[in-house]
């Protein structure tokens, strides 16, 4: 069995990176010149925050503190989701070009999940 001494160990926070870094990606080729202060930049901040909260809420000295940060970082991975399908929907970017990231997306939404329902009864006991 593998043994976590950091958070680069989780497997949810190196899948935020790589979500971080298709984010990016997505939106320096297709996301137009004049949204870099608008959707451009709110997206790529919910992001971000999705890998930094998991890191700093695995710095907390409390479960429930931890807990926290991960119900923050479910919601910026929501917060991305929907801002990808307003992207979408003002034509910035293609259906078919966002399958990856919303599969990115999905699968980090159930290991949030799963983490955070794993603590929460961790935390109960």
């Amino acid at each position: 069995m593998n043994t976590i001494s950091s958070y680069k160990d989780l497997l949810v926070w190196q899948k935020a990176i790589d979500i971080s870094v298709e984010v990016y990606r997505l939106t320096r080729l297709h996301f137009p010149n004049d949204e870099i202060f608008g959707l451009t930049s709110q997206v790529r901040r919910a992001a971000n925050s999705i890998s930094l909260n998991i890191a700093e809420g695995y710095g907390k000295h409390t479960t429930k503190n931890y807990i926290n940060f991960l119900v923050t970082a479910y919601s910026s991975n929501n917060e991305l989701e929907s801002g990808f399908i307003l992207a979408e929907k003002l034509e910035f970017v293609k259906e078919k070009e966002l399958e990856n990231l919303f599969s990115m997306i999905s699968e980090e939404s159930k290991m949030l999940n799963s983490l955070i329902g794993k603590l929460n009864i961790k935390n109960d006991k």
